[in-house]
């Protein structure tokens, strides 16, 4: 079959075509997939999966790995040991607002471990514990893990859930399967719930993290975390640890660290910008939906698409928009310290992984997400762009006044040689930065 003008409708999730010349495809700065997740060349709920939960599975059939029930906890710690989630990233929240939202509350928050591949809560006394796992094509994938030591079934299993979807696919997600953050306003009635407000790297801090609690300091800049009864009345909502203010028992830790906060800030929507770039390009991709084929005019409107989405992802990646901090940071555990000396480092020693937590959150403002086998499997449609807009950026020819004030010519610089040591795809045009 042979098309005068193939155009792709993202909006229905197939491709539909027009007679006469083409219409331009817009660029969507700031905007979300509108395709079907179900498109064939996505397929979420029924294609091949490669994320850490999927070895760990493996693992666990194979007898690798074992999982141990342990009282109340369940099988918290050995969950976290399976999925290598580090105890210290352990943030608390107590805005009820989740799967098992009618257990979590001030005198009993969710918490949350994550890394870059992962995420598990778990809720004291819950059914399940909820993981979701940031799959090489699929985006956020979630899965849980029954809490109950009755192996009738055999070993445990990590199941996966649509359930979340009802919440995890909206316009704060990007339309996609993806991340949330929220921000939660204190109600005036205990039994009622606040306003919650999506927030990231890009809103101020005096925003952030209410229904949360935050172990750790911002110094004279404010927070909306802590707003708890336990802390009424006292002179300072800031805490160095969550002991005294609910009953801890079962749960790993006794901090909720404000850098590790900032760092899942940051995560929650560059995860969801990198799964949309990726399917966006593969539901434009006319060779993933045959019959079709793309004419040269259907090519251009689809390339000037996929670059409006490019623009979104680096300027998130590169931290342009980013709400800069106004006083020091300092966490209440080892996770910044931690976090800093993971990830590959240059010939001069140096990490995308380093945070600076005086000014802004990265000591090199280039997201470590860069590294992930989900942006490793982008469709070169979505790649390709995304670093040619990077190296504009990174290079100097991008004169807009918002970038230079957000990377200076020394960051710019540090980041490109930070990544022409450490990414092997890197483009050979990321050369070195003069202006």
């Amino acid at each position: 079959m042979h098309f005068r003008t193939l155009f792709v409708v993202l909006g229905l999730g197939f491709l539909y075509v027009l007679g006469g010349s083409s219409a331009p495809l817009s660029a969507q700065g700031g905007g979300a997939f509108h395709g079907s997740s179900e498109d064939p060349a996505i397929a979420y709920s029924t294609a091949p999966l490669n994320n850490v939960v999927v070895d760990v599975n493996r693992k666990l059939l194979d007898g690798t790995i074992r999982l141990t029930f342990e009282g109340r906890s369940g099988y918290l710690r050995s969950a976290l040991e399976a999925l290598e989630l580090p105890v210290d990233s352990q943030v608390l929240v107590f805005a009820s607002d989740s799967l098992q939202r009618r257990l979590i509350n001030e005198s009993n928050p969710r918490a949350l471990y994550f890394n870059d591949r992962a995420m598990l809560g778990w809720v004291r006394d819950g059914t399940v514990i909820e993981v979701t796992a940031h799959d090489e094509r699929e985006g956020i994938v979630f899965y849980t893990l029954a809490q109950t030591d009755d192996l009738r079934d055999g070993v445990p299993q990590f199941r996966r859930s649509f359930q979340c979807l009802g919440c995890h696919v909206t316009g704060d997600t990007l339309g996609v399967a993806g991340l949330l953050m929220f921000s939660m306003t204190r109600p005036s009635d205990p039994a009622a719930s606040g306003l919650p407000s999506s927030t990231d790297q890009n809103t101020p801090l005096r925003q952030r993290f209410g229904g949360w609690y935050v172990t750790g300091s911002t110094g004279s800049a404010p927070h909306m975390g802590n707003a708890a009864t336990a802390l009424d009345g006292r002179s300072t909502r800031e805490v160095t640890s969550v002991e005294g203010l609910f009953d801890s028992d079962s749960y790993r830790a006794r901090s909720s660290d404000i850098a590790a906060l900032l760092v899942l800030s940051h995560q929650t929507r560059m995860t969801n910008l990198l799964t949309r770039a990726s399917w966006e390009a593969r539901a434009v991709d006319p060779t993933l939906h045959p019959p079709f084929v793309a004419t040269p005019d259907a090519e251009a409107s689809i390339a000037a698409m996929m670059s409006g989405v490019a623009n979104e992802v680096v300027d998130y990646l590169l931290f342009i928009d980013e709400a800069k901090l106004t006083d020091r940071v300092r966490g209440s555990t080892g996770f910044a310290e931690r976090f800093s000396t993971v990830g590959p480092r240059d010939r001069k020693g140096r990490s995308l992984h380093e945070l600076d937590l005086n000014r802004r959150l990265m000591k090199y403002p280039c997201s470590y997400l860069i590294y992930s086998a989900a942006f490793d499997a982008l469709p070169p449609a979505a790649k390709d762009p995304i670093y040619k807009r990077m190296w504009q950026v990174l290079s100097g020819e991008e004169r807009d006044a918002r970038y230079r004030s957000a990377l200076s010519l020394e960051d710019r610089r540090a980041i490109v040689e930070i990544l022409r040591d450490t990414k092997k795809d890197l483009p050979p045009y990321f050369q070195n930065v003069t202006r």
